[in-house]
């Protein structure tokens, strides 16, 4: 099948969703190849964010839409074959991890990943995420169990950290400009000379660092030191990538942008790779993953496909002034209702999601959030 990409920067562009036609033009260039196509789509986004700088929310002109349809045009010769087909990456099963000091235990874990599929690990602090994701990283042993790097035939510690990108909720401190250590990184990858440096201008221009590029460590916030961190990984060309808590640091446009981007980099036509992040941000998570798996006090309670028990009833989270009796007496008994501090979690054996919030809604109750997590993991926390 011939990868769509160009005609969703079409529907984008006809939408004036200018920013997701910016950055998937980026995606584009680098899947032709060709350093002439990524310096044009590097050009058309400075161009954009100058634009955007200059007089925010206006509407494009007229050069820069003709220069996306000539940069359309340009790369259109370049995906008349289907993408290649999905590889898998790694293969884990029945991982355990007992830590010699205090009693927790993360219990026998199984999961496989392959090119191009997000995972998200989800469950609050303390639960054995980041212990799960450090076993598949090759940065903690594991006790029980095996992991299969399944690209590797005998992989050593040196393979392992070349294959898999590990990125901490805590990023490790650069030393100098920003930029340099970009340049740094991919020359450590093998980058050099003139691709040296059109892939630096690129990754900065993806990840839109382009303010930042010539700061250094101590003068940028935590969410663009991850930011930065995540464009130095990319450079190295890992086939997984692993990110503990990304989210951590960013506020919400910032965290929505960045799961929007690793969804749109891990399923690259040309350079897809597999993508394992942890996340409190559930919602957020589920948007953008392929599978979800659910961590509570070490054990595995959920995964998507694998271990995931059977829906029964509805589920729906509600937001109101109204009072507890007053939500109960308009559902009525066919209904269960628990009130977690801010909102009521509502579940019902008989009634559809659309009939508990019409029927609140009917009585003039005042819903000032609503989130159906009937399929969700949300239910389960």
């Amino acid at each position: 099948m011939v990868p769509n990409i160009l005609s969703e920067i079409a529907d984008y562009l006809k939408h004036q969703d200018y920013s997701l036609v910016v950055r998937r033009m980026l995606d584009a260039s680098l899947d032709t190849g060709s350093p002439a196509l990524i310096r044009k789509a590097i050009q058309f986004s400075q161009q954009y964010r100058e634009a955007e700088k200059q007089h925010p929310g206006a509407s494009m002109p007229s050069d820069f839409l003709a220069m996306a349809e000539q940069l359309l045009q340009e790369a259109a010769p370049y995906y008349t074959s289907a993408s290649p087909l999905p590889q898998e990456l790694l293969n884990a099963t029945g991982v355990s991890k007992t830590y010699s000091k205090g009693s927790f235990q993360l219990k026998p874990v199984s999961l496989k990943i392959s090119s191009g599929e997000i995972m998200g690990i989800v469950g609050e602090n303390g639960m054995g995420k980041t212990t799960l994701l450090r076993c598949l990283g090759g940065q903690l042993a594991i006790d029980g169990g095996t992991i299969q790097y399944s690209l590797l035939q005998k992989p050593d510690a040196f393979d392992i950290r070349k294959y898999i990108a590990f990125i901490p909720q805590r990023i490790p401190r650069w030393y100098g400009l920003l930029k340099d250590n970009l340049h740094f990184s991919a020359s450590i990858a093998g980058i050099h000379g003139e691709e040296n440096l059109l892939m630096v201008d690129y990754i900065i221009e993806r990840l839109n660092l382009g303010a930042y590029a010539h700061l250094d460590w101590n003068q940028i916030s935590s969410g663009y030191r991850t930011r930065f961190e995540i464009a130095r990984i990319l450079l190295q060309k890992p086939k997984l990538l692993i990110l503990d808590e990304p989210l951590a640091n960013l506020d919400i446009n910032a965290q929505q942008t960045i799961l929007t981007d690793l969804r749109f980099i891990a399923k690259s036509v040309k350079h897809s790779m597999g993508v394992i992040l942890s996340s409190q941000q559930l919602h957020e998570v589920e948007k953008i993953a392929d599978a979800v798996l659910f961590i509570k006090q070490g054990s595995c309670l959920f995964q998507t496909g694998v271990n995931q028990p059977a829906i029964t009833g509805n589920v729906i989270e509600v937001e109101t002034t109204a009072a507890r009796e007053q939500v109960a007496a308009i559902l009525g008994d066919e209904v269960q209702i628990q009130f977690n501090g801010g909102f009521f979690t509502i579940s019902s054996e008989s009634k559809s999601v659309q009939e508990m919030i019409g029927a609140l809604l009917n009585e003039g109750v005042a819903v000032t959030y609503f989130r159906d997590i009937t399929h969700s993991t949300k239910r389960f926390f």
